[in-house]
């Protein structure tokens, strides 16, 4: 890994390392967890488990009782290792590491007696992958609510480095797809130009589409027309802004604009200004 990419671990790594992230079918998807290649290891056996929340100092899993795994957690002084399995660059090469822990207790899960959901405690720093994987999502989740107004102007330029596939997409109102020019985004909103009425589209539901490549990625983001402008010299088209539905923002979306965001600020940075002023 590069100087940057170790550092931005260690700043992951001392900002969030007490943060619980659960597992949700949207935090499995955005993070790649193989969930079907997740294991305990106790001694030298394996048992399937289902990861129900991680941080970077313990984590929480799901396990069958009825395995025997109980007895052997006994033997082995509670030492285990989780093993977590994730997609990799590429698809045919997981990213596969052991994190060693030591089982601080469970209790019944579920209603049933049968299952438990353990609690380990990681016995020294999870692997660096896990910090990268996991501390991506974290912040992207912290900097959505305290950036949420910082709005980028849709260019070539930023366009490239967003990865978006091209400015013209459609928003869907009413479930019919309109078809529309980014004009900004943010975590919170984006604007749009498109042909139409103002009056007939403020305060109805929309949902914009926006497309990424690198991986090839789309996201249907849900929200509401707030506000519109005329376009100047066009008057069959408007601009309208576009106030996001908090809780349907993509995570998947979170993230791609949070690693935008996170370049360009440590671009501006003072130390950066002599070399940008040569250009």
């Amino acid at each position: 890994m590069s100087v940057l990419t170790q550092q931005k671990i260690a700043s992951y790594y001392t900002l969030y390392k007490g943060i619980d992230v659960t597992y949700t079918k949207e935090i499995i998807q955005v993070t790649g967890l193989l969930t079907q290649q997740v294991l305990l290891k106790c001694g030298g056996d394996f048992w399937p488990c289902v990861v129900y929340s991680s941080s970077f100092e313990g984590a929480k899993v799901v396990a069958n009782l009825k395995s025997g795994i109980t007895e052997k957690l006994q033997r082995g002084n509670n030492s285990v290792s989780l093993r977590l399995s994730f997609k990799g660059v590429d698809a045919d090469t997981p990213v596969t590491f052991f994190v060693s822990a030591r089982v601080a207790g469970y209790n019944p899960y579920g209603g049933s007696p049968d299952t438990a959901l353990f609690t380990l405690q990681f016995t020294q720093r999870p692997p660096d992958d896990l910090i990268e994987i996991m501390g991506r999502v974290l912040d992207a989740t912290i900097n959505s609510s305290k950036r949420k107004a910082e709005r980028v102007i849709i260019t070539p330029d930023s366009l490239r480095k967003l990865r978006i596939i091209s400015k013209d997409t459609a928003a869907f109102i009413e479930g019919v797809p309109r078809r529309c020019i980014l004009r900004d985004i943010s975590f919170s909103g984006a604007k749009i130009i498109m042909m139409g009425v103002a009056k007939f589209l403020v305060e109805k539901d929309t949902a914009l589409r926006l497309d990424f490549e690198d991986p090839r990625e789309s996201f249907l983001v849900r929200g509401k027309f707030i506000r519109a402008e005329p376009v100047e010299g066009r008057k069959e088209l408007i601009a309208l802004a576009i106030d996001f539905d908090d809780a349907a923002v993509p995570m998947g979306y979170k993230v791609r604009l949070n690693e935008f965001l996170s370049v360009v600020r440590a671009d501006n940075r003072p130390d950066n200004a002599p070399a940008a002023a040569q250009k």
